[in-house]
């Protein structure tokens, strides 16, 4: 074999050295590309470049996203501690940065930052006590014109559950908090209450409510709320059914069922644009989801379909874009946080395919574990462009339920967004964005001087 002369070998190291740079160079601005791309808001995109503002949006950065302990993988250097572990020990030195305390609580009573969420903190309602209106949803109520947020009142001491690791608060019952603005909210007291005396009752204290969802019948004239109801080991597994004339109630409770002799655990409610109304439920100890339209006045059940067979999926948030249904579903971890994934639909009643985690932003630990949070609701976005959502989750509090927090985060829908291969239909594609400071694009009134968007 011919031998390189030294000079030629010389030359050749030099010319590998300046590529082996200028590959790396290419890498970092690759990579700086793509740090721009998950961390600020594209210049083009609906949201949030709609604001009035531009300070109407403040992300997190990634350094300020990292825990010290972990790895990109989301799996501790330190022993081999996973990420739920590290989130469901109290002690754990993640906790002051998911919990933040109570000197950085939303207070609409405060001038300061003003409109703005804050994923993860206390909130307050005007009354100066944090809300609590845990796994709940928002009703819009076209008569009095206001939002109604409705949710488990967990206001209680957290003890342990019948079942093991996994804690519990005995029922308190519905609260309500009305509002004009998403931000600004009045307690409406409780709505739906717990049973103090008769152990046999749904309601008596000892016994399960959740996820609690209202719709309007325009035909009767009633509130209908719908929710989950279970006893101390959660073999009942029902859904209940209360109504009321008022969106601020009281609710008078009907009855529980078995929806078509299956067990029901977490749920939601969808009223469609036609009026038509459909429970989602997980069945067969959370295997299957299960969809069943309403009675016309919406107090029953009537066919049932299986969808996402096998999936193990729970915490159904279901919503709808241009004649496609979205949903939302997180895994089954308890309290602890997890992947979600976002799944669609031509019909309501499927097939419904999965579409992948709808996370974006700040870094991988916080999109594998949904900004360390579980979905609840989605709510379309008031005065903002059409496809343009409000993510509604809970960042459960294991040790101390009263305490667990609310993130709300904007969510986009974009239905022309790629196919796989030229022909092939258009997936559409869902994204939740991080952000650690936002707020929804408020237009201001010529007859107010304080900011307000339009109402649907």
């Amino acid at each position: 074999m011919k031998r390189i002369s030294s000079s030629r070998n010389r030359c050749l190291w030099s010319v590998s050295v300046f590529g082996f740079m200028g590959c790396l160079y290419c890498i970092h601005l690759l990579f700086m590309i793509n740090q721009s791309l998950v961390f600020l808001p594209d210049e083009t995109s609906e949201f949030p470049n709609n604001h009035d503002h531009n300070d109407d949006v403040d992300l997190a950065s990634e350094e300020e996203l990292k825990f010290p302990t972990f790895s990109s993988t989301g799996l501790a250097t330190d022993g081999g501690a996973n990420l739920l572990q590290k989130f469901l020990d109290k002690d754990s030195e993640i906790r002051t940065f998911i919990f933040p305390d109570a000197t950085n609580a939303i207070d609409p009573r405060k001038g300061n930052d003003q409109f703005y969420y804050y994923p993860g903190r206390i909130w307050l309602d005007l009354d100066g006590n944090p809300i609590q209106a845990h796994g709940g949803g928002i009703l819009y109520d076209k008569i009095s014109r206001k939002y109604y947020w409705y949710g488990e009142n967990k206001n209680g001491p957290t003890k342990a559950g019948l079942i093991k690791d996994l804690p519990r608060v005995d029922i308190v019952g519905v609260g309500c908090y009305s509002s004009n603005d998403l931000w600004t909210w009045k307690n409406e007291g409780i709505v739906l209450k717990a049973e103090e005396t008769n152990k046999n009752h749904d309601l008596y204290k000892t016994n399960v409510l959740e996820r609690p969802k209202v719709i309007y019948n325009e035909e009767t004239g009633k509130y209908v709320m719908w929710m989950h109801i279970d006893n101390g080991y959660y073999n009942k597994a029902a859904v209940g059914v209360a109504i009321s004339g008022s969106p601020t109630g009281p609710f008078s409770y009907l009855y529980s069922m078995n929806p078509h002799g299956f067990d029901s655990r977490d749920m939601t409610v969808f009223k469609d644009d036609d009026g038509t109304a459909y429970l989602f439920y997980d069945s067969l100890h959370n295997l299957d989801m299960h969809v069943s339209q309403l009675s016309r006045d919406y107090l029953h059940v009537t066919n049932v379909v299986k969808i996402l067979v096998g999936k193990h999926r729970e915490a159904p948030a279901v919503f709808k874009h241009r004649a496609m249904y979205y949903m939302i579903t997180s895994g089954c971890t308890g309290w602890a946080p997890n992947e979600a994934l976002v799944h669609v639909a031509e019909s309501i009643m499927g097939p419904w395919e999965v579409l992948g985690n709808p996370c974006v932003g700040a870094n991988k630990i916080f999109r594998d574990a949904t900004f360390f949070s579980q979905s609840t609701f989605v709510l379309p976005m008031p005065g903002a462009p059409p496809g343009t959502f409000v993510f509604l989750a809970d960042r459960w509090k294991p040790e101390d339920l009263r305490d667990s927090r609310y993130v709300w985060l904007p969510l986009t829908v974009e239905q022309e967004a790629y196919s796989e291969s030229p022909g092939d239909p258009v997936i559409p594609e869902v994204s939740i964005y991080w952000h650690k400071r936002w707020k929804i694009p408020y237009k201001r009134s010529s007859n107010d001087s304080s900011s307000k968007f339009l109402i649907p």
